[in-house]
């Protein structure tokens, strides 16, 4: 493996883990070290100038008291294009800024591994212009994490399509938020009696949500992997809102103008979803909330569905995902991964596990 400089950008939750991943990994391996040579949050930066590794030992201390302003992504590019080693851009940020630059940075062969779902799920035109600029540079881009965190989703699809597997379908619960409150919500054990908001309030008050429970509900986050999914199994999408995608926010409180106001309203359409799960236990089925891409057809859409007891999507269990692949090879029995999709310790495993991929390709 190739001695590699690593500029990691955002030190939150999951930078913050990445990190701590990053120096118990030096400490095992002392012989080919992944040497981190900025750490930059949103105001200011640890740089080493000069390329020798930062030290590790007290980051946050030192990243506190750093007064170095953070540069932004040209001049970090330009930088980075001058390291005497190999370097990786290690965005664990979902800023749509960073996302934006990763044309710029492959252009200069910077190569990158991110959980960001921004640079591949957004417009078709940024997702095409930073393969294009990839395959000229020999920049190689890997980014496992955008799709269920640390689990194997996007490795396997692209080894299913590289030896020449056909995939016809892929079909999943994607959202661990999303998991979480309809495995509560109808439950495969028995009735579910809990009314849906408090379920989400649960979830909010639990940490599954975000701040802002609307922001899980609406779907789009799901829409997200959907589409990084269906353009590397050879789909055309344009962007996330390009096909449908079941929102659970009722109308009338799209407008609240906060989490706290909307979880105040939610009771208030309790009715609405339950009548859903009435009908699919009178059918001996549960509700979930899956996204599906059928590959013959063109077809993505996220969505509400019912499934028997006995699908493996029905017994799931807390905020799991699971992610089946329908191939050629497969066949009815469909290839399945299934696990934590979700946290900081697994997102920045699964983004760890890239560095180490492109430091053993470079």
């Amino acid at each position: 493996m190739s001695k590699v400089n690593l500029a990691i950008v955002g030190a939150g939750l999951v930078g913050g883990d990445f990190i701590d991943q990053v120096a118990s990994y030096n400490t095992r391996n002392p012989s080919t070290p992944l040497n981190v040579i900025s750490i930059s949050k949103s105001r200011t930066a640890l740089l080493s100038q000069d390329f020798a590794p930062i030290s590790l030992t007290n980051w946050r201390d030192s990243l506190a008291s750093a007064t170095t302003a953070a540069p932004s992504p040209a001049e970090l590019a330009q930088w980075l294009s001058t390291s005497p080693l190999p370097v990786i851009l290690v965005d664990n940020t979902s800023s749509p800024d960073m996302a934006d630059a990763y044309p710029l940075f492959a252009s200069k062969k910077v190569h990158i591994a991110t959980p960001n779902k921004k640079a591949f799920s957004s417009s078709n035109e940024l997702f095409q212009k930073i393969q294009a600029a990839a395959k000229e540079s020999g920049a190689l881009i890997y980014h496992e994490a955008s799709v269920g965190a640390g689990l194997p989703v996007i490795s396997t699809l692209n080894d299913l399509l590289a030896t020449g597997d056909r995939v016809t379908k892929i079909e999943g619960i994607f959202s661990g938020t999303l998991s979480y409150i309809f495995n509560e919500w109808s439950p495969s054990a028995g009735p579910g009696t809990a009314a849906f908001s408090d379920v989400v309030r649960v979830a909010k008050e639990k940490g599954y949500t975000e701040p802002d429970p609307r922001d899980d509900l609406n779907g789009l986050d799901v829409a997200r992997k959907l589409t990084i999914l269906a353009r590397l199994s050879g789909l055309e999408i344009e962007s996330p809102t390009s096909f449908p995608v079941h929102s659970l926010i009722p109308s009338a409180l799209e407008s609240a103008t906060s989490g706290d106001e909307f979880l105040a309203g939610l009771p208030a359409h309790d009715s609405e979803i339950a009548q859903l799960r009435t009908d699919a236990e009178s059918k001996g089925q549960v509700i979930r909330f899956v996204g599906s891409i059928d590959v013959a057809s063109k077809s993505v859409a996220v969505k509400l569905a019912a499934f028997e007891k006995s699908h493996p999507f029905a017994s799931l269990k807390g905020s799991d995902n699971i992610i089946s692949f329908y191939t050629e090879r497969y066949g009815a029995s469909p290839l399945i991964v299934q696990g934590a999709g979700a946290g900081a310790a697994v997102t920045a495993m699964g983004v760890l596990a890239d560095c180490l991929k492109i430091a053993g390709r470079v």
